[in-house]
């Protein structure tokens, strides 16, 4: 007999897909232990397991692997060569209608880009606390992204507006926002894209001045400290807007000490996800639920709980250490909300953590 972890293992599909598939009846296993309620497979239905691993891989409904299942040792395999096929048809209509969604939306786009040409911060010179902005970037460095096709995101956005330096970063699973306090810009609102390498060479310089000046002339930002400074070429493109995506609802929300809910996030309990489309083990995942009376509580699994929320593990041990303080309050909203991680003392610091949906 094989153990429910033995078969997600061999099988390609995670431990809490196996429970799901035995509620729906598509995959129930040979014995459960009838005191701890534990799952055993027998070997044999270790090739039904990774043929439904497939099958649900290449997207196809509940109801069809379900016949598709039925029919497979079956001496006539028509019906399972039919729902193939049919399925496969269905793919290839969606991948068309994808095609010409997005074919439509690249001509708005183009329509939307001719007339208007992105502006150019230019002759942009402010003073900066140093203290403010080492903090910042502090805070928001851990979630810049990296990924080469997605440039915009390769750095950190420096977003002035009056009195006010926002410090930005987000690789679309995690975002990060700080504040600092600046002096003497009075024009319009003005970004810039800092390159993450010119980000941590600014970081760098900031130490022993109160004040240092940011100047933005064109393409070149550069950060003068004392008789030092820090320039280079700003990222050539312009960053998502990012006040749009941290107006969340409010959700529940705890005050935790970080020392003890650090340890807890890294001995407890983890879900194991999965690379969607590729059958690959996935990050590591913890499962967060605020109850009613304000405590944060590491599932064992998720059950469909609506005020449980799974978020990458790595990230939110990150997003612990950057928010910099002994106490931090964490807001949990829907599962498919994104959870927020933000310091009690200042609001306008906080990190987001985009929500991984559990398999099922």
């Amino acid at each position: 007999m094989r153990s429910i972890g033995e078969m997600a293992r061999d099988s390609g599909l995670g431990v809490s897909a196996l429970r799901f598939y035995d509620r729906a009846g598509v995959l129930v296993p040979a014995w459960v232990d009838p005191v701890s309620g534990y799952r055993w497979y027998d070997p044999g239905q270790l090739e039904e397991a990774r043929l439904l691993a497939r099958l649900r891989r290449a997207g196809m409904p509940l109801a069809d692997i379900r016949l598709v299942l039925a029919g497979w040792s079956s001496a006539d395999t028509g019906l399972v060569r039919k729902l193939l096929q049919a399925h496969v048809r269905r793919l290839e209509a969606g991948l068309s209608d994808a095609r010409g969604e997005f074919s439509t939306l690249r001509a708005l786009l183009e329509r939307r880009e001719k007339p208007m040409s992105s502006p150019r911060t230019a002759d942009t010179r402010l003073a900066v606390s140093a203290p403010e902005l080492a903090a910042a970037l502090d805070a928001v460095r851990f979630a810049a992204g990296t990924d080469p096709e997605l440039p915009m995101l390769g750095g950190v956005l420096f977003d002035i507006d009056g009195g006010t330096l926002h410090v930005v970063a987000t690789d679309r699973y995690r975002m990060a926002v700080a504040r600092a306090g600046a002096d003497g810009h009075a024009g319009p609102r003005a970004q810039v894209i800092v390159p993450s390498p010119l980000a941590d060479a600014m970081r760098a310089l900031l130490g022993d001045e109160e004040t240092v000046r940011l100047a933005v002339d064109g393409d070149r930002v550069t950060l003068e400290s004392g008789d030092r400074q820090a320039a280079g070429s700003r990222v050539d493109h312009d960053f998502p807007d990012y006040r749009r995506l941290v107006q969340l609802p409010a959700g529940r929300r705890a005050l935790v000490d970080v020392a003890v809910f650090r340890k807890a996030v890294e001995n407890g309990p983890v879900r194991t996800s999965e690379v969607r489309g590729q059958g690959e083990a996935g990050p590591a995942l913890s499962v967060l639920k605020v109850t009613a009376d304000g405590a944060v509580t590491l599932c064992e699994d998720g059950d469909g709980d609506q005020d449980q929320v799974a978020v990458n593990r790595e990230f939110l041990l990150h997003a612990l250490a950057a928010g910099a303080r002994e106490r931090l309050v964490l807001e949990v909203g829907a599962p498919t909300a994104p959870v927020a991680i933000r310091r009690p003392d200042d609001e306008s610091t906080f990190s987001l953590l985009m929500p991984v949906r559990l398999d099922t």
